[in-house]
């Protein structure tokens, strides 16, 4: 992976996430370079992922995934079912969901609740982060065309906070 001075999941030489455990980083050149996009910022990003570098023996493998047109239908039926739900509002769409609108739009049962507390205590989740995993939650649900979040689309969402999760999961 590239490192970039805007990309805090990375490190000063670029190999944090690499497989083959190459970075030479300190924990606190970690954290000074991590340091240079703020807190508040990051959280309005709502999903935060690493991607680790590809082997070239999987590159020349040649395997597939799922085609882009598959993918792009069920998109498509995703974003018809938000339309659908958020027709009596100016919305369109789950990112534009303010914390307000969660509570009618994405309703949350016990087994849910639970583990979004679990998330807020052990992953110190401020209330914008818990927003954001809602949001996304609900999107992974209507991905699966799920009339409610249930509990795997929230854990889904909550692995998209990935710096969220804090600097020693990295280390």
């Amino acid at each position: 992976m590239k490192s970039c001075d805007c990309v805090p999941q990375a490190c000063p030489c670029g190999y944090l996430s690499d497989p083959g455990g190459r970075c030479t980083c300190t924990r606190p050149q970690v954290q000074k370079y991590r340091s240079k996009i703020s807190g508040p910022l990051l959280d309005r990003i709502d999903i935060q992922i690493e991607v680790p570098r590809v082997e070239y023996k999987d590159l020349a493998a040649g395997t597939r995934g799922e085609p882009s047109l598959c993918i792009k239908k069920r998109v498509n039926k995703a974003r018809k079912i938000q339309e659908k739900r958020l027709k009596k509002t100016a919305l369109f769409s789950n990112a534009r969901l303010h914390s307000r609108h969660l509570k009618v739009f994405c309703q949350l049962d016990g087994p849910c609740e639970k583990l979004l507390e679990q998330a807020v205590d052990v992953l110190g989740f401020s209330a914008r982060a818990c927003h954001s995993v809602i949001r996304v939650g609900r999107t992974i649900a209507d991905l699966e065309n799920g009339s409610k979040i249930q509990r795997h689309h929230l854990a889904e969402a909550i692995q998209f906070r990935s710096f969220d999760r804090g600097f020693a999961q990295s280390c």
